[in-house]
C-alpha cells in the first residue's frame, strides 16, 4: 500500500533538505511537487521524481484562477497513478512555498489514500522574521490565488503549528532564542535534525525506514485528530513558559470583555506578542465563541459558532467528544465553557505590562454584577471586524 508524507513550510532550503532527506533514505520513495510559480500563465507545473532524477513532468490548468484548487485537482489522481503502478513504496508530496498542509492532508484521506505524515521544514533562525513578515502573499509573489489574502506570518504560523513533526535544519544562524521561540510555539511537536541521515537497506519500506526523519514520514497521522487540535474550542494550546529570552503567557480567565475597552486595546494586545491566539467571549456577545489569530502585528477575529453552554443539552451528543472533553476542562458553574483562554508567545514579552492592559479591557466589578441583560446593551464595538 502506499503511504503518503507531507512536507510543507515556507523555508524552501529546509523543505527540500526534507525532502532530499526522505529520498535518500528511503527505498521506492518518489516526489511529487506542483509548482505554483507559473500560476500566473495559467497552468501549474507538476513533477514526479525520484534519487536518480526526474521520471515525469506535466501541465494542470488552473481551476477557478486558483493555483491551489488546480493542485487539488491534480494530487489524488497523479497518487493514485503512483499507487497503482506498484513499485512506489512512499510519495513525498512537495507542496510550494505558501500551500499549506492541513488543506492538502484532507485532500489526500478524503481521496482514499494513506497520509502516514505530515512535516514542516523549519529553519530556526527564520522563524522570528517569518512571523514578524505581515506582507501579504501577494507582495512576495506567493499567492495562490488571485483572491488571497494571507500573509506570510499568518501562514507560516498555520503551516507550523499544524505538523506534529518539525525537520529543523542546522542552521549557522539560529541562536538559543530561536531554537526556544520554536519549542514554544509549538511545544507537542517532534523536531527531527533534517541532516540525521541512516542506512537503508530492507525491501519493506517500514523495515528500511531507519533514519528518525523516515521514521517520522511513516509513523503515522490522523487527520480528524489534527484538525480538532487547532479548532479554537479545543486547540492544544502552548504553555506557560520563560527561557533564552522567549516568554509564553497563558492568560485564563472567566469574566467577559467589556466589547469597546477590548476594541480600542486591540492593536497594543496585538503587537505585544510575536504571537498570539485562543478563544475569548465577549459581554455584548455571551453565546458567541471567538477566535484570536495574531501573528506579523495582524489580527483575525471570527465567530466558530456557539459556546457548548449556550445549546440545548439534545445538542451534545452531535458535539465531537474532543470538543466535549475540552469544555469540561474548562467548565465554570455560571458561565460554563465560556472563558478567555489567550496565549501569548514572544523574545522579550512585556507579561505584567500585557497582563494589566488585558484585565482591564474586562468587565468591572460593578459591570459584572449588572447581568447579561445589562451586558447585551453595550455598544456593539466588534460588529464591523466580524462583519454583521
Amino acid at each position: 500500500m502506499l503511504s503518503v508524507v507531507i512536507v510543507g513550510g515556507l523555508h524552501a532550503d529546509a523543505r527540500k533538505a526534507a525532502v532530499e532527506r526522505l529520498l535518500a533514505d528511503v527505498p521506492g520513495s518518489v516526489v511529487l511537487h506542483h509548482d505554483l510559480a507559473t500560476a500566473a500563465a495559467g497552468t501549474v507545473v507538476r513533477t514526479v521524481r525520484d534519487a536518480s532524477g526526474l521520471l515525469s513532468a506535466g501541465e494542470t490548468p488552473l481551476v477557478n484562477d486558483c493555483a491551489c484548487c488546480a493542485l487539488r485537482e491534480d494530487l489524488v489522481p497523479e497518487l493514485r497513478r503512483l499507487a497503482d503502478d506498484g513499485t512506489t513504496r512512499l510519495a513525498i508530496v512537495e507542496l510550494w512555498d505558501s500551500v499549506e498542509p492541513k488543506a492538502m492532508a484532507e485532500v489526500v484521506t478524503a481521496g482514499g489514500l494513506t497520509v502516514t505524515g505530515v512535516i514542516t521544514a523549519v529553519d530556526p533562525a527564520l522563524v522570528l522574521p517569518c512571523l514578524g513578515n505581515g506582507d501579504d502573499l501577494a507582495e512576495r509573489g506567493l499567492a495562490a490565488a488571485a483572491t488571497d489574502q494571507r500573509t506570510v506570518a499568518d501562514t507560516f504560523a498555520r503551516q507550523l503549528e499544524y505538523a506534529p513533526v518539525l525537520a529543523v535544519t542546522d542552521s549557522e544562524e539560529a541562536d538559543d532564542e530561536d531554537r526556544e521561540l520554536l519549542a514554544q510555539l509549538h511545544p507537542t511537536a517532534r523536531q527531527v535534525p533534517i541532516g540525521s541521515g541512516g542506512l537503508a537497506g530492507a525491501a519493506d519500506v517500514t523495515a528500511s525506514a531507519r533514519s528518525p526523519l523516515a521514521r517520522a514520514a511513516l509513523a503515522g497521522f490522523d487527520v480528524e485528530a489534527a484538525a480538532a487540535a487547532q479548532h479554537p474550542a479545543c486547540a492544544l494550546l502552548p504553555a506557560e513558559a520563560d527561557a533564552h529570552g522567549v516568554s509564553t503567557l497563558v492568560w485564563h480567565r472567566d469574566r467577559p470583555f467589556h466589547p469597546e475597552r477590548l476594541y480600542e486595546a486591540l492593536e497594543d494586545v496585538t503587537c505585544a506578542a510575536a504571537r498570539s491566539r485562543g478563544r475569548f467571549w465577549l459581554a455584548d456577545r455571551p453565546d458567541t465563541l471567538l477566535h484570536w489569530d495574531a501573528a506579523g502585528g495582524a489580527l483575525c477575529v471570527e465567530s466558530v459558532g456557539p459556546w457548548l453552554a449556550s445549546l440545548p443539552d439534545a445538542a451534545w451528543d452531535m458535539v465531537p467528544p474532543v470538543r466535549r472533553a475540552a469544555a469540561a476542562l474548562d467548565w465554570h458553574p455560571e458561565h460554563g465553557d465560556r472563558c478567555q483562554h489567550l496565549v501569548f508567545t514572544s523574545p522579550g514579552l512585556d507579561r505584567d505590562g500585557l497582563e494589566r492592559l488585558l484585565e482591564s479591557c474586562l468587565l468591572t466589578d460593578a459591570e459584572y454584577a449588572a447581568g447579561r441583560g445589562a451586558w447585551k446593551q453595550l455598544p456593539p464595538a466588534f460588529d464591523t471586524l466580524l462583519e454583521v
